[in-house]
This record gives structure tokens, C-alpha cells and sequence, in this order.
């Protein structure tokens, strides 16, 4: 996410803080570089110029250049200055007073709106609500196919009309959900290639019968620009109250989360982070900020934590991680809660950069059958080997690599990353001990892994 924005941006400030003293012209050279960076990840030319001249009008001011750490100053108004440009705080939901709440979605085809559908009405049913998922994409072969495939799956309700019309089908939804006592009703609306007249009147009809307390516009952030231009289209055509950025999880430069909120003035209200219905996050842009400076996103890791692990092992493995007692058989168990909770590299983001994430760990990757080549690599191993792998030579990796039917580099590179994530606990628990210990006070459930 942002990766390559978000390392130009650390090192950039990283050597504003190794400066004792700054000068106009070190600002000057700084903002060049972000100013730079900005512009390469696809951030509106526009958003970028002004943002540079608040944060430098701040930086130069008397408070910070005559501050014994002015380096540090400047990290935290370009870190003020970025939250305010993502939205300043989270804008959730609206919820009306009378029920169901009607939240209509709408995009262009291939932004994920139909799966997004699907992952927003999961999310509401997490808060206790009965989601109603309306199918009123008539037009793209396979759309309401696709969204009651999902809805089954995840035992979700589920209303369509075979040959009718989108506004007739939305209208029958929402008195289905009023018999059934379905709250809210998501309307699943139909998309184009391009914005045209005709889909811009139907949207228009639609929202004008259904009247939703809610229109969020589906974006995908790797189409940068482009998807800013889009949502400001739909913006003056329909009108938008809210944004679901989607695939903010592949290789995007983050231009359009960066600059959609600037230009359409509709906050960002949820991300998606991945392929699987459950990966949709509520926006908090101090959040976002936080994790593009390199400065961890803490709340959100113990929020997915809490979401997926059960407590009393999450207590248990802070037990052992503090008596320095972790084994193999428990980096397998780990790794099986961190894959529940989504991918490690969107994991490593949230943790603050001078955790000093190795770099063998980031490459760890936790599809499917890596993570079925890790377990039989581990059940290969004797329960002496498990818990002193220090003791496993090369004849013993050799026997290892043979009886999981992987190689004997395989091996050594398991062993490579469990050494890595033990040194990584181990500084984990000096840093954070005291943040660790008042979560579980509050009944955080300790470190998330």
C-alpha cells in the first residue's frame, strides 16, 4: 500500500530528523522531494501545490526553526498536513432514524462494486445489523449471478427480479426488506465502461424512488487520476456522499486516495484491502497517515486482532514471547492467526517503522500453499527439533527438506524467518511492554500475534 510513495516520503524526513539545526534552504530541498514524490504516485497536481505551500508556511515559521529538534516538528506537520488531506477524522455511516438505512452503490465496471457490495453488508452484519443485498445490475453478464453466489456464501439476504427494470427491482427490494425486517438494504446498481447519459438518468431515477441515506461511489484506486475524474462526474450528476476505495491492496501508486478527498470534497469511508469478503476497513485518514509516514497504525492491528484471535491464546503466546519460550510449533500456530487477519504485508505496514521489520519477514508470503509448505516442513521435524532449532544441521535439514517434499532451501529459509520473527518479538517486547500490558487492562488482547 503506497509503498513506493511511502518510502520516498520516510526517507525524505528521515533526514530532516538527522539534522540538528534547519535551515529555509533544507526545508526548500525537502518539500522538492516530496513535492517530487507526490507528483510521481499520481496526486493531483493541484492537491500537490497546495499542500506543499501549507506545510512549508509552517515549517519555516520562528516555533520550528528555533526548536531543539526542528526535524521533528517538520514530521509532524507534514504528518497534520496529510491527515487533513485524507479528511481529518473518520466520517462513518449515516444512520437514519427511520429504518432500513439505504445505502446505493454506485461506479464504473471493474472497480469492484458488486464484491464491495457483498463486504459491506458482511461488515454491517459484524455490528448486528440484517443487510438486505439488492441485485440491480441488469447489465453486465454475470453481475447478479456474482452477487447471490456471495450472499450464499456468507449467508447473507439476498433479492433480485428476473426481467424487470433497476428501478423497479430496487423499489420490490425495499419492501421485501420492510416484510422481512432487513436493515440496511444495500442497492448493488449497475455500471458502464464509461460514464454516459443513459446510466447517469437511471442512477438519477433510482435515487429519486429508493431516496438512500447513503450514495457511496466505487473507486479503484490503481486507475489513479482517472478515478478521481470519475468520481467527480458522478459527484455532479448524482451527487455522492462517500467513497469505498477498492484494490488499495495491489500495486497503486495512491494517487487517487490522496486526492480524491481534496477534489470531491466526499470523504473516504472504507478500503478495501483484499480479495476476500471480510477484507473492507472503515477509513480513518490520522490512521492512514500514520502508516504512509512509517509511523505504524497500532489501533487498527489490535482492532483486527481482537477481531480473529481468541484471547486466552493471544495471553498465553504473550507469556511465552516474554519467557522468550517460542517455538516452531508456535510460529506455525502464529502464522495461521496472522493469515486469518489478512496478508503479513499489510500487517508489517501497521507497525511503526522503527520496529525494523527484516526484511525476510516482509517477504513471507501466507497464500495458501506456502502456508501448507511451512506446516509440513514443521510436522517433518522431531519435537526436540520444534523447540530447539538450533540443533537442526545439515544431514537434519536434509531429512527435513525430504520428508515435507520441499528443498533443503526451503528449509533453510524457514529457518531463516523464524529466527527473524523471534529477534523481531524479542525487541517487540522491550519497546512496547508497557502499550502492550495497559491493552490488556482495557481487555485488548495483548500482541496480535
Amino acid at each position: 500500500m503506497f509503498s513506493s510513495l511511502a518510502d520516498k516520503l520516510q526517507n525524505t524526513l528521515r533526514r530532516l530528523r538527522g539534522k540538528g539545526k534547519l535551515s529555509e534552504q533544507d526545508v526548500d530541498a525537502a518539500m522538492r522531494e516530496i513535492r517530487l514524490a507526490l507528483l510521481e504516485a499520481d496526486v493531483n497536481f493541484k492537491v500537490v501545490k497546495e499542500f506543499i505551500a501549507s506545510i512549508r508556511a509552517r515549517a519555516v515559521g520562528e516555533e520550528v526553526m528555533s526548536s531543539l529538534t526542528p526535524g521533528q516538528q517538520v514530521v509532524k506537520i507534514v504528518n497534520d498536513e496529510l491527515t487533513r488531506l485524507l479528511g481529518s477524522e473518520n466520517k462513518s455511516l449515516a444512520q437514519p432514524a427511520k429504518s432500513p438505512a439505504k445505502f446505493m452503490l454506485v461506479g464504473l465496471q471493474g472497480s469492484g462494486k458488486t464484491t464491495s457490495a457483498a463486504k459491506l453488508a458482511v461488515h454491517l452484519r459484524r455490528s448486528g445489523k440484517k443487510p438486505l443485498l439488492v441485485a440491480a445490475d441488469i447489465y453486465r453478464p454475470g453481475a447478479v449471478d456474482q452477487l447471490k453466489k456471495l450472499s450464499a456464501s456468507e449467508n447473507l439476504d439476498f433479492f433480485s427480479l428476473e426481467q424487470s427494470d433497476p428501478v423497479a427491482i430496487c423499489k420490490a427490494g425495499l419492501k421485501f426488506a420492510a416484510h422481512e425486517s432487513l436493515d440496511p438494504v444495500i442497492f448493488d446498481t449497475a455500471g458502464r465502461l464509461h460514464i454516459d447519459d443513459e446510466l447517469m438518468s437511471e442512477l438519477g431515477t433510482i435515487k429519486d424512488q429508493v431516496k438512500p441515506d447513503e450514495i457511496l461511489m466505487i473507486l479503484d484506486a490503481m486507475t489513479g487520476q482517472d478515478a478521481v475524474n470519475a468520481a467527480v462526474s458522478f459527484n455532479d450528476q448524482v451527487g455522492i456522499s462517500g467513497i469505498i476505495l477498492t484494490k488499495l491492496d495491489g500495486d497503486t501508486r495512491g494517487g487517487a486516495a490522496l486526492s480524491v478527498r481534496a477534489v470531491t470534497g466526499c470523504p473516504i469511508k472504507f478500503t478495501g484491502t483484499g480479495e476476500k469478503v471480510d477484507a473492507l476497513e472503515p477509513f480513518y485518514p490520522d490512521r492512514m497517515a500514520s502508516r504512509i509516514l512509517g509511523m505504524g497504525d497500532v489501533l487498527s492491528l489490535i482492532e483486527k486482532a481482537e477481531a480473529t484471535m481468541d484471547r486466552d491464546k493471544a495471553i498465553e503466546m504473550e507469556r511465552k514471547l516474554r519467557s522468550q519460550q517460542f517455538t516452531l510449533d508456535d510460529f506455525r500456530e502464529q502464522l495461521g492467526q496472522l493469515k486469518n487477519m489478512g496478508s503479513l504485508e499489510q500487517i508489517m505496514e501497521m507497525l511503526p517503522g522503527g520496529m525494523g521489520i527484516p526484511k525476510e519477514l516482509k517477504q513471507l508470503s501466507l497464500n495458501e500453499n506456502n502456508f501448507t509448505r511451512i506446516e509440513a516442513i514443521i510436522s517433518s521435524m522431531t519435537p526436540g527439533e520444534r523447540v530447539n532449532p538450533a540443533i537442526i544441521n545439515s544431514s537434519r535439514r536434509k531429512r527435513i527438506a525430504k520428508g515435507s517434499g520441499t528443498s533443503v532451501q526451503d528449509v533453510n529459509r524457514l529457518l531463516n524467518q523464524f529466527s527473524q520473527m523471534q529477534k523481531m518479538f524479542k525487541k517487540m517486547g522491550a519497546v512496547d511492554k508497557k502499550t502492550a500490558m495497559k491493552g490488556l487492562k482495557k481487555g485488548h488482547k495483548g500482541f496480535p500475534f
